[in-house]
C-alpha cells in the first residue's frame, strides 16, 4: 500500500475532478461559450468569465512536458526516488497536470514521453497519476 497522499478539500468546484476516476474518467472543466478548458477547476471560465462551464471527460493521454526526480522521503514509508512531472493533456490545449509518473523505473522516464492516466484511490479520492504509454495506430500514431 502506498503512503497516504495529501487529501484535497472537496468542494463544488473540484469534486468532479477528484472523483471522476471512480468511473475511469479524467474530468476537466470545459466552457460551452468560448470552448476553452480550465484547470484547476473554477466556477467561471478563466478565459471569458462565463458561468456556462461543466466538467467533461478527456482522453487522459498526454506527454511529459517537464519533470524532476525526487530523492527526498518527505513522508513516512514514501519510497524514493519517484518522478514528479507536468503533463500536457492531448486535446486539452493549455492544460497541464502536475502529477507522478508511475510504473516505470525513474531512469526510464524522459521528457516528451507519451503517458496515460491511471487512478489511485484513497478514501474516496481518485488521484490522477500517469504511466508511460505507447499509443497504438488506432490512437492516431502510425
Amino acid at each position: 500500500m502506498n503512503p497516504p497522499r495529501p487529501r484535497p478539500k472537496l468542494d463544488q468546484e473540484n469534486r468532479a475532478f477528484w472523483t471522476g476516476g471512480a468511473e475511469g474518467k479524467l474530468l476537466i472543466v470545459h466552457c460551452h461559450d468560448c470552448g476553452q478548458w480550465t484547470h484547476p477547476p473554477r466556477v467561471l471560465c478563466r478565459h471569458c468569465q462565463s458561468e456556462n462551464i461543466a466538467p467533461e471527460p478527456v482522453a487522459g493521454t498526454g506527454r511529459i512536458d517537464t519533470m524532476t526526480v525526487n530523492h527526498q522521503p518527505w513522508a513516512k514509508d514514501l519510497e524514493v526516488p519517484y518522478v514528479i512531472a507536468r503533463v500536457s493533456l492531448d486535446g486539452v490545449p493549455g492544460v497541464y497536470l502536475t502529477t507522478n509518473i508511475v510504473g516505470s523505473p525513474v531512469d526510464e522516464v524522459h521528457f516528451d514521453d507519451p503517458v496515460r492516466v491511471v487512478f489511485e484511490e484513497q478514501d474516496g479520492v481518485f488521484y490522477p497519476l500517469f504511466e508511460k504509454h505507447v499509443p497504438s495506430t488506432a490512437e492516431g500514431v502510425a
